[in-house]
């Protein structure tokens, strides 16, 4: 067996009912986008039943006998709509807290100790988009050597540098020590290291990009398929989210592209295991800084990727399309957004018949109950299986 979960990274599709308390209500990621396109040309996810999830503009639903594959909506269990917690529970582990997050900047005893730990000041302690931060305090980093440090609405403390001016590995070490400062009190998700290039005017954020993270509280379903000896490959940032913990192999990737060329490349060398991806680029690039064309457009290039993979996949096997929150790009705000998530689910191309309805999940964590089962594990703990709904697909 080798089956592949690939996470449209915050591909969110409608408000979770209590979307009003994160300030999200109305958010629709994908249905807003498509309606500021006016319509999305999407006739591969549209033919696995993404249209019957919500309503997308030129992607209308199609009746049961006509989707090839099966298709439903999950929602986040957890509190918060923050990229690892998404992650944990799509592995079936459900946080029970939000991680914390510093929207007025992080307190004076935080900076002070990473100054002392770096040796030098810094400049910035916001909350911030990472690339209108570096446009607006990248010159004077340059002129004095100061690292950048912002956070955002995700429990994140993140450091931008020049890698003329602090070279990467020099970032990598700083993050390392904001890791052992950020916990107890000022415990957060995620240390970042942002690195970027250019000059002034025209700034850009290179893709040596490091997460150090925290683990998940319990064992995932990812690490109970490497307990039992299973190869798990993650594809883009996974394993920065996970910190490499439930992983045999990393792959890390650039952007979008990269990503779908190292999954095709897998799905061709690979005779058993799980490929867990992350395609990034809907979040970081469209997402956050509220770009809904650019957003329509990363949906079709994978849209026109998908038959690719699909032929890649082999008799028996899985493709399991899915997101870990939203960040709705026509909204005032840059931060993620508390939306359901798709699960669509497919096998190799002219296969067995889909017309598969998986509902409203109650708990993304579903999905790790279910890839736990169809590798014959007990459940990561969380979550109900839906094994047996699409076993037809694997026919």
């Amino acid at each position: 067996m080798r089956h592949v979960v690939l996470v449209l990274d915050s591909v969110g599709v409608g408000a979770l009912p209590d979307a009003a308390d994160y300030g999200d209500e109305g958010s629709n990621t994908i249905g807003n986008t498509a309606r500021h396109a006016g319509g999305l040309c999407l006739p591969n996810l549209g033919g696995l039943g993404l249209g019957n999830v919500t309503d997308v503009a030129g992607v209308p639903p199609r009746p049961r006998e006509a989707v090839d594959g099966a298709w439903g909506r999950m929602a986040m269990r957890a509190p918060g709509k923050d990229t690892m917690a998404g992650h944990w529970e799509l592995a079936g582990v459900v946080a029970e807290q939000a991680l914390q997050t510093f929207p007025h900047g992080f307190p004076p005893p935080v900076i002070a100790a990473f100054e002392r730990a770096i040796g030098r000041g810094t400049l910035g302690n916001v909350a911030a988009s990472g690339t209108e931060i570096i446009a607006r305090l990248g010159a004077e980093h340059v002129a004095s050597g100061r690292p950048i440090v912002y956070t955002s609405g995700d429990s994140v403390f993140q450091v931008a540098a020049h890698e003329d001016v602090i070279p990467v590995d020099e970032l990598y070490r700083m993050c390392e020590a904001a890791r052992a400062i950020m916990t107890g009190q000022y415990l957060v998700g995620r240390i970042i290291a942002r690195p970027f290039a250019g000059v002034p005017g025209a700034f850009a954020r290179t893709p040596r990009r490091r997460d150090y993270a925290l683990r998940a509280p319990r064992p995932t379903v990812l690490d109970a398929l490497v307990a039992a000896g299973c190869a798990v490959h993650a594809v883009g940032k996974v394993d920065d989210i996970f910190a490499g913990r439930g992983l045999t192999h990393a792959h890390h990737t650039r952007d979008n592209g990269e990503g779908i060329l190292v999954l095709g490349e897998l799905l061709g060398t690979l005779e058993q295991g799980l490929v867990f991806a992350n395609l990034v680029d809907f979040d970081m690039l469209y997402g956050h800084r509220n770009d809904p064309a650019g957003y329509a457009r990363a949906l079709e290039e994978v849209d026109r990727a998908l038959p690719g993979l699909r032929a890649r996949l082999g008799r028996g096997n899985l493709m399991f399309i899915c997101a870990d929150h939203g960040c709705d790009p026509t909204t005032k705000s840059t931060d993620h957004s508390r939306e359901y998530v798709p699960i669509l689910v497919c096998g190799p191309p002219g296969g067995a018949s889909g017309g598969i309805e998986l509902g409203e999940r109650e708990t993304m964590a579903d999905l790790g109950a279910t890839l736990a089962a169809l590798y014959g594990l007990p459940p990561p703990g969380a979550g109900t299986s839906f094994h047996d709904a699409i076993a037809p697909l694997r026919q």
